[in-house]
């Protein structure tokens, strides 16, 4: 059971791409041109969808964008050129991998600085916790040690004595 469940994940994970993207639809002479077409319909993010890329997409402007991209590498486009098209057209959002600028510090830095901020917190509670107690002063001690005198003498009597005990207190 477990093979055939393996076995349907690996073939729905092998046609996912292919999905959307049609063969005859884009039909190209090399077959490593379909593939770069496939990689680049992967790598690129869908405008409208925003969590799909265009080769999962059904979003019409991904129909439009796939057109786009299929058009740029019939001109002769390196793989380059045709994501700084849609780059400049659509801005970094069209790429899954946004590239690393003053901008984008903060999105690519970000998760390491919240990691250790979050190792710094663990290290500062492990600091206190490992200090322990602070030791009593002399006058704090001898007031401690009295209360527990007093604790073990009243535990030590008899219950309606002490009931007597709290009456007599409150008077």
């Amino acid at each position: 059971m477990i093979r055939v469940m393996a076995a349907l994940f690996v073939l729905a994970m092998s046609t996912s791409a292919s999905a959307v993207i049609d063969g005859h639809k884009y039909p190209f002479d090399d077959p490593e041109d379909a593939e770069r077409f496939a990689a680049l319909a992967e790598e690129l993010r869908c405008p409208k969808c925003q969590n799909q890329n265009l080769a999962d997409s059904n979003a019409p402007v991904a129909a439009d964008l796939r057109n786009k991209v299929y058009e740029l590498m019939q001109d002769g486009k390196s793989d380059q050129e045709v994501v700084d098209y849609l780059v400049a057209r659509y801005g970094d959002f069209v790429r899954y991998t946004p590239p690393f600028r003053l901008d984008t510090v903060l999105l690519w830095l970000g998760p390491l600085l919240l990691f250790l901020a979050g190792l710094a917190l663990v290290r500062r509670t492990r600091q206190h916790q490992a200090a322990g107690i602070a030791e009593l002063t002399e006058e704090e001690q001898a007031r401690l040690d009295a209360l527990k005198r007093e604790s073990s003498d009243s535990a030590n009597e008899n219950p309606d004595d002490q009931y007597q005990k709290l009456d007599k207190d409150k008077t």
